[in-house]
């Protein structure tokens, strides 16, 4: 049974169990000790760390090609997610691994996991029910049909999508209990 160490989450929270779920599984750390930071944007080089986890922290086999990639915490997570092309970069040989990350680029980070996996990918929702369908990167389109589709990703609200929108780490925290929840 998961105990909480946090100060900052409470099993009022609506995250609460989501964030029981992946600390339990040992995806997610807290940000300092003692607390989650449940309302923080999640970073692009956490993201590739919980799925690097996820999948039981293999060693990458190739070289860095990161220049904003040092000896850091996440350096095996990022460069073995860039292998088996789950994640990329900006160019020029930039990860961005301190960004923020926004919904858009998770749902193609998962769309991408799923195929590294051999998850069904073909699922595609109709997205014109929301205002900000239009906001979506042509790269992120068929990424985003698919998490709200498979129930992933859902809407902010009944008319917004919010996918540039920075996600936190409670928000996450659901997006991948739903995720693992249903790739069992």
């Amino acid at each position: 049974k998961w105990e909480n160490p946090f100060k900052d989450i409470k099993a009022t929270d609506w995250f609460y169990s989501y964030v029981e779920y992946v600390c339990a599984m040992g995806l997610f750390n807290g940000t300092t000790d003692g607390t989650f930071s449940p309302n923080m944007p999640m970073t692009r080089g956490m993201l590739a760390t919980v799925l690097w986890r996820m999948d039981g922290t293999p060693m990458p086999q190739g070289k860095n090609i990161f220049s904003d990639i040092s000896a850091d915490w996440y350096k095996n997570a990022i460069l073995w997610a860039s292998e088996n092309n789950i994640v990329s970069g900006y160019g020029s040989g930039l990860f961005g691994p301190d960004d923020d990350i926004t919904r858009e680029q998770i749902a193609v980070i998962l769309y991408r996991y799923s195929q590294y996996k051999d998850h069904g990918v073909t699922a595609r929702a109709d997205l014109s029910s929301y205002t900000d369908m239009g906001e979506i990167s042509s790269w992120a389109q068929d990424a985003m049909k698919w998490a709200n589709a498979e129930g992933f990703i859902t809407g902010r609200s009944d008319k917004a999508l919010a996918p540039k929108g920075k996600a936190s780490r409670g928000e996450i925290a659901a997006i991948l209990y739903r995720f693992l929840n249903q790739n069992k």
